[in-house]
């Protein structure tokens, strides 16, 4: 009989990859929905628990194709404006162009930025299948700082890790580029022990 390994209450990873030294607690001003496919899961290289555990205000639900009235409480929970942290691609405009972001309010309180965990592959199926994402206004960042998630094979040069690619659009949202700082600090950390375990050798 195999023993299932002890988890961690907290961030529910097996104790031997817990990530709870990395979180990281932090003021966020704009709200964040973090939508996560479900073979995300139990990725032990994915970012969006440790977001999700830092950010003093977040929501982090999984599945690919929700429910669509509960998909409509979420994003007009609390009358946030939304806006989908998502790039503009000809792929994810083969069905139906997405509303421009005209304007984003003056107060990041007012906001709620929607992200979506996931491979690109699955993150524009995740965008097809539940079209009240689609439709959302898009924020594209406004940097090429490269990414430092260097323990995932990008497939195109703009790809982030969630936890990256969130706290940089939050830092350009609240103008507050200093406040998440440590958070980034703290996901560099994390990154180098993946890469660490990943090149030590196997025991016998």
């Amino acid at each position: 009989m195999r023993l299932s390994r002890a988890q961690c209450p907290r961030c529910l990873r097996p104790q031997s990859a817990c990530i709870c030294q990395w979180i990281t607690p932090t003021p966020n001003q704009a709200e964040v929905l973090v939508l996560q496919h479900p073979l995300e899961v139990h990725q032990a290289k994915g970012s969006a628990r440790l977001l999700h555990l830092s950010l003093e205000k977040s929501e982090l639900i999984t599945g690919e194709c929700f429910d669509q009235q509960a998909l409509h409480g979420w994003l007009h929970a609390k009358g946030r404006v939304n806006v989908l942290l998502y790039p503009a691609t000809p792929e994810a405009e083969a069905e139906a162009a997405p509303q421009p972001l005209t304007a984003v309010p003056a107060d990041p309180a007012q906001v709620r930025l929607v992200v979506l965990d996931g491979t690109w592959r699955k993150s524009l199926k995740m965008l097809h299948l539940n079209p009240m994402l689609h439709q959302l206004p898009r924020l594209a960042l406004q940097t090429s700082a490269p990414s430092q998630y260097l323990i995932r094979k990008a497939h195109r040069p703009d790809q982030r890790s969630t936890l990256e690619a969130t706290c940089l659009a939050l830092q350009q949202l609240e103008s507050a580029p200093e406040r998440y700082t440590p958070l980034l600090a703290a996901f560099d950390t994390f990154v180098a022990s993946l890469m660490r375990a990943s090149h030590a050798p196997r025991q016998a």
